[in-house]
């Protein structure tokens, strides 16, 4: 008695608690059953027989007749949809594997039927020709009980299904119609993604990062070829931190441009020039202070669609009021879109990676590498052009450039450039 893995993945195999209670039921009181064999090969009872191996137990068997392999899988169906309950995807399964080998059958009884025929010679039609057409799908619907939908879904479903989607639709994980909404997604970000290709703005630049002034730098780059915008820009609160003790701290460094009236000037004016070096569909994220997020949001949402605001958790908290406040240990990162970019995949907006410490920083305000690279997994695609603005520390490009995605750092302070050229070269 042999096994044979093409007949014994036909069928729906037990859960791990199903089997569980088979064996539990052989052992107390037998195996009760025969198992069913064809040409040596079991066609039902492979867990019995599993079982009895396993246990020693006694079994008996009995032998069927079929002309063909074919018919015996048409037997196996039919005996497993008379006595389990299936899920539907099963459902669905069995009987388009049925109709298929049915359908095989036909094909082949014609071609033997149209060699014996002399009909057509005689310019009679065969009985080939007069067969009606079958529509399979209604056939299915049904035998299933189903509504034509459901089962053209299904149809869309097996056969374009990845196997781990696939697996979720018959173990009843997921529904037909859920698969088929997962598989007309990711279809329109296929589509997407050629469109996006197809109509990809070029622009040549011989450096990924400068020394100079932004504005005209963004100027000077080609309409709508900008597809992220992932930048820190001065926050216009005179940003000079005391937490580290040490006088030399790269954090105790001031920001160019970071006066409350020129910060939020130079924000407009940056926003201004995105709208038209942005790309039909794009994302950009900027990060910002809670102090004036309210004067970030009304400059930025002039000009684009600002979405959920991303919270960066930084770990520890902030120095401050240490007797009234709360402590701070968060950021804001406004995202913001223009048009329709999709995602890569969606997550929550709550990203928790701890602050660097000031000895490990090469700017003022350096973000870690990870947590810019989590950004950019969500929102950059191969291919895609990436522009930091307000380079400062090079981070942005840092990643960008380990990411293979083409990008751009602008930094206007020219020993900050000198500084963030070595940390994106080191």
């Amino acid at each position: 008695m042999q096994i044979k893995d093409e007949f014994k993945k036909l069928i729906p195999a037990l859960s791990v608690e199903e089997f569980k209670q088979l064996e539990q039921n052989c052992l107390a009181e037998g195996i009760r059953e025969k198992i069913i064999t064809w040409n040596g090969f079991i066609i039902d009872g492979h867990n019995r027989f599993e079982i009895a191996t396993r246990w020693n137990l006694e079994y008996e068997s009995e032998s069927k007749e079929f002309e063909s392999e074919d018919d015996v899988k048409i037997w196996m169906i039919d005996n497993q949809e008379g006595r389990r309950n299936l899920t539907d995807g099963w459902k669905y399964k069995l009987k388009n594997t049925k109709k298929e080998i049915l359908s095989k059958k036909g094909e082949a009884k014609k071609v033997i039927d149209g060699k014996n025929s002399r009909d057509k010679q005689l310019g009679v039609l065969s009985t080939i020709d007069k067969t009606p057409k079958h529509n399979t799908q209604k056939i299915i619907a049904d035998e299933l009980g189903w509504s034509t939908g459901k089962t053209a879904m299904a149809d869309i479903v097996f056969k374009k299904a990845t196997p781990e989607l696939e697996e979720k639709v018959l173990s009843n994980e997921i529904t037909i119609n859920q698969a088929y909404q997962e598989i007309k997604k990711e279809e329109k970000k296929e589509e997407y993604k050629a469109k996006v290709l197809e109509t990809r703005i070029e622009t040549t630049i011989n450096e990924n990062i400068k020394n100079g002034d932004s504005l005209k730098i963004l100027e000077s780059l080609e309409d709508g070829c900008i597809d992220v915008v992932l930048t820190d820009p001065p926050y216009g609160i005179s940003y000079v931190s005391n937490r580290s003790i040490f006088e030399d701290s790269i954090t105790k460094r001031g920001l160019l441009n970071d006066c409350k009236d020129e910060a939020f000037d130079l924000l407009d004016k940056t926003c201004k020039i995105l709208q038209r070096k942005t790309a039909e569909n794009a994302h950009l994220y900027f990060f910002c202070s809670w102090s004036v997020f309210s004067s970030f949001e009304s400059i930025i949402s002039k000009y684009f669609n600002i979405k959920t605001p991303i919270i960066w958790d930084k770990g520890n908290k902030g120095s401050g009021d240490l007797d009234n406040d709360w402590g701070n240990q968060t950021e804001i990162i406004i995202y913001c879109v223009k048009g329709k970019k999709l995602v890569n995949y969606r997550r929550g907006n709550l990203i928790s990676v701890p602050r660097l410490h000031s000895l490990k920083m090469v700017h003022p305000t350096q973000k870690p590498n990870e947590l810019l690279k989590q950004i950019l997994e969500v929102s950059a695609t191969n291919g895609d052009f990436i522009v930091d603005p307000f380079m400062g520390s090079g981070s942005t490009i840092k990643v960008a450039n380990q990411m293979g995605l083409k990008s751009l750092g602008i930094e206007l302070d020219k020993e900050m450039f000198n500084i963030a050229n070595n940390y994106i070269n080191e």
